[in-house]
């Protein structure tokens, strides 16, 4: 008699894979929407505004976690107002669909943070995955605009850099639902920001005062919609499907992103971005599409 057992395998749902296209969509016009607003607002302080709307939309619908306030402020501070701080000044010298292209490198260095801080061994197949996206990025850089651009696609990677190492904080919280971890991590970064912003920027009060109301839109979308929204939808594919049937969604959002920039800021790629482009997403679905 066989003793063979066979396990059933989780299939996503049609819903399921409406809610992760949906996420990818949310994301990726956000770096085009915060990329409109960038030309009005001083990067920074426009994050701090982001967070400022996630926080009052989210933070009374959860309860104030206690035992994690110092964690939660550590991870606000490297997670999101460092992180966001040079990816979106990062943002300001380059295209949108360039730089969601690059921000794919957070996929790689979240290996990395695996491997340096919590000893994990990846195979074959996500190594191969990190070099092949790494050498997209540099064929992106080759691109003779984009390397003259060179201090912002540094800005940009380092924020890949960064947020990976605040996943790897967040992945050590314990006790904690994922709605409580964006609604006071937004609480905190709130005010990160604003002393950032106020540290390095200048023009605050004209960019306030001046802001008409298509820009007051784009800081509405990208607090409600691209955070609070996003990332509950997010939380919630997460919580009932293995991360590594959801994570290939992410996959769709630099399209997203080049496409949104392409209609509604008239940015165009040239050949060189493309195909560097196509080798960094065929590198991340390497890691992503990896079962070890």
């Amino acid at each position: 008699m066989s003793l063979d057992v066979e396990i059933p395998k989780i299939r996503l749902t049609l819903l399921d894979i409406c809610l992760g296209v949906t996420v990818a969509l949310l994301w990726g016009m956000g770096i085009v929407f915060a990329k409109a607003a960038i030309t009005h607002f001083p990067p920074i302080l426009l994050m701090s505004l982001r967070f400022t709307v996630t926080a009052l939309v989210l933070v009374w619908f959860v309860r104030p976690p206690i035992a994690h306030l110092k964690a939660l402020f550590c991870i606000a501070l490297i997670s999101a107002a460092l992180q966001y701080s040079l990816t979106f000044t990062g943002l300001k010298g380059l295209d949108a669909g360039v730089a969601a292209l690059i921000v794919q490198l957070e996929v790689p260095f979240l290996v990395l943070t695996g491997v340096i801080f919590l000893r994990e061994r990846p195979g074959w197949r996500k190594w191969a995955g990190i070099a092949l996206a790494f050498f997209g990025v540099y064929q992106i850089s080759g691109e003779p605009e984009i390397a003259a651009a060179w201090g912002s696609v540094l800005l940009v990677i380092s924020g890949a850099a960064v947020w990976a190492i605040g996943q790897g904080m967040v992945r050590n919280l314990r006790d904690i639902d994922g709605l409580t971890v964006t609604a006071w991590v937004a609480v905190m970064a709130a005010p990160q920001l604003l002393v950032m912003s106020l540290l390095f920027e200048t023009g605050h009060v004209a960019a306030i005062t001046h802001a008409n109301w298509v820009v007051w839109s784009a800081v509405i979308y990208l607090g409600v919609v691209m955070t609070a929204i996003g990332y509950g939808i997010w939380y919630t594919l997460v919580r009932r499907n293995p991360v590594s049937q959801v994570a290939p969604f992410l996959l769709l959002l630099p399209l997203f992103a080049v496409l949104g920039g392409t209609l509604f800021l008239g940015e165009v790629l040239g050949p060189q971005v493309m195909l560097g482009g196509a080798i960094v997403i065929a590198g991340v679905a390497f890691i992503l599409t990896d079962k070890g």
